[in-house]
C-alpha cells in the first residue's frame, strides 16, 4: 500500500507499524483520563470530609473538570489541525498528567477546583485527536471497530478506578489517588517517540490551511445540520454516562445499602457492559452502516434505563446495569468514524474535539441534574430523567446525520 493510497482511507504505514502503534498511543491516553474521572466519583465524600467541602462544591470538582475539557478540546483540536496530531497529543496528556498530580497537594476547594479544571483541558485535547489518529491510519473497512477500541480504552480506565480504588484509597488516601495521575507522563513520552504523523495531515501541511477549521464545522447548511446533529447526540451521550456513572456508586450504597466495595463490583459489572457495548457497536457501525447501529442502541438505552430503574435484587441489578451499560455507552464507539468521515483533513481533530466536548460541557450538568432529582424525589425518578433523553438523539440521527459508512477522508 503505497503513501498515497492512505487518502482513500488506508494504513499509513501498515508495513512499519505505525497504525498500531497509533492506536495503543490514543487508547492508552483515553484510559488514563477514564481512571481518572472514575476515581473522582468514589472520592468525592472523602475528599468533602478532609477538605470541608458542601454538596455543591464536590459536585462542581466534576463539572469543572468536564467545563475545562470543553476548552480544551476547542484549542488543542484547532492546533491539532494547525500543527499536527501526535504533538498535540503528547501536550494534552502532560497537562492532565501534571495537574492530576497536582491535585494531591491541594489545600482547600478554590485550589483543588483550579487544578481539576486545567487537568480538564488537557483530558479535553485527548479523546478528539487521538480518534482523528487512529482514524487516518487505518482503512475505511475497520474505521469504526477500530476507533471502538479507542473508546474501550477509557472503559479500560474506569474499570480499573472500579476495582483499585476500593482497594487502594484506604491505605494512600485520595491524595495519593491522585498522584497516580503522574503516571499518564510516561504515556506522553511513548507517544512523542514512537508515532509519526499520519500522512493524512502531513499532505495537508504541504497544500496548506485555506479556511479556519472552525469555519469548516458550519460552511453550509448540510453543514451546519449535521455538526448540531452530532453536538446533540455527544450531549445526550455525555449528560447520560456521567449522571449515571458519577451516581452509581451512591444510588447502590444508599438505596440498598452496599458498601464501598460491592458498590466498586456491581458498578464494574456495568462498566463491563460497557465495554462490550462498545465492542459490537464498532462492528456493527462497520458492518450495517452507522445510523442503524446508533438507533439500535439509543432504543436501547431508553429501555434499559427504564427497567434498571425499578430493579431491586443484587442479581437483577448485577445483570441490568450490565445490559444498561451496553446501551448506555456502547455509542461511544461510533463517534470517531462518524465525525471522521463528515469533515476534511483540515477540521477533523478540530470536528472531532469541540463537537464531543460540546457533549461534555452539557453532560458536566448530568451528576448536577441527578444529584438534584435524587435528593427531592428518588433515584429511580432521576434515572427516569435519563431514560427520556436518548429520545432526542433517535431524532437527531433520523434527520439530522447523513451516512457516510467507508468514505474515503478527503
Amino acid at each position: 500500500m503505497t503513501p498515497a493510497s492512505s487518502a482513500a482511507g488506508a494504513p499509513a504505514s501498515a508495513r512499519d507499524g505505525y497504525a498500531v502503534r497509533a492506536l495503543i498511543a490514543s487508547v492508552l491516553g483515553y484510559a488514563m483520563d477514564g481512571f481518572d474521572l472514575l476515581i473522582l466519583g468514589f472520592m468525592l465524600p472523602a475528599i468533602a470530609v478532609d477538605l470541608h467541602l458542601n454538596s455543591a462544591q464536590a459536585g462542581s470538582l466534576v463539572t469543572w473538570t468536564l467545563v475545562g475539557a470543553v476548552a480544551g478540546g476547542l484549542i488543542f483540536g484547532v492546533l491539532s489541525d494547525y500543527f499536527g496530531r501526535v504533538r498535540m497529543l503528547t501536550s494534552t496528556i502532560l497537562i492532565f498528567a501534571v495537574f492530576t498530580g497536582l491535585c494531591a497537594v491541594a489545600q482547600g476547594y478554590s485550589d483543588l477546583l483550579a487544578y481539576r479544571t486545567i487537568a480538564g483541558i488537557g483530558l479535553g485535547g485527548e479523546f478528539g485527536i487521538g480518534m482523528t489518529l487512529v482514524a487516518e491510519a487505518w482503512p475505511a473497512s475497520q474505521r469504526a471497530r477500530v476507533s471502538s477500541y479507542v473508546g474501550l480504552g477509557w472503559q479500560l480506565g474506569v474499570l480499573a478506578a472500579a476495582l483499585l480504588t476500593p482497594l487502594l484509597l484506604p491505605v494512600i488516601g485520595w491524595r495519593g489517588m491522585f498522584a497516580l495521575g503522574l503516571l499518564p507522563a510516561v504515556v506522553s513520552f511513548f507517544v512523542r517517540r514512537r508515532v509519526e504523523e499520519p500522512v493524512l495531515f502531513i499532505e495537508r501541511v504541504a497544500r496548506g490551511m485555506h479556511e479556519p477549521p472552525l469555519k469548516l464545522l458550519i460552511a453550509d447548511a448540510r453543514t451546519i445540520r449535521a455538526s448540531l446533529g452530532v453536538a446533540i447526540l455527544c450531549s445526550v451521550q455525555n449528560f447520560g454516562y456521567y449522571g449515571l456513572m458519577i451516581w452509581l456508586p451512591s444510588y447502590l450504597s444508599k438505596t440498598f445499602g452496599y458498601s464501598l466495595t460491592k458498590s466498586g463490583v456491581w458498578t464494574a459489572a456495568t462498566v463491563v457492559g460497557m465495554a462490550c457495548g462498545i465492542w459490537l457497536f464498532g462492528i456493527a457501525a462497520d458492518r450495517f452502516g452507522r445510523k442503524p447501529a446508533f438507533l439500535f442502541y439509543q432504543v436501547g438505552a431508553v429501555v434499559m434505563v427504564f427497567i434498571y430503574a425499578h430493579l431491586t435484587t443484587p442479581a437483577a441489578l448485577l445483570i441490568g446495569g450490565a445490559a444498561m451499560g451496553m446501551f448506555v455507552n456502547g455509542m461511544i464507539g461510533g463517534y470517531g468514524a462518524l465525525i471522521s468521515e463528515l469533515y476534511l483533513t483540515d477540521a477533523r481533530a478540530t470536528a472531532q474535539n469541540v463537537l464531543f466536548n460540546v457533549g461534555r460541557a452539557v453532560g458536566g450538568f448530568g451528576p448536577v441534574v441527578v444529584g438534584a432529582l435524587a435528593a427531592r424525589y428518588s433515584f429511580g425518578a432521576a434515572l427516569a430523567l435519563l431514560a427520556s433523553i436518548y429520545l432526542l438523539d433517535v431524532l437527531a440521527t433520523l434527520f439530522m446525520i447523513p451516512e457516510r459508512r467507508g468514505a474515503a477522508l478527503e
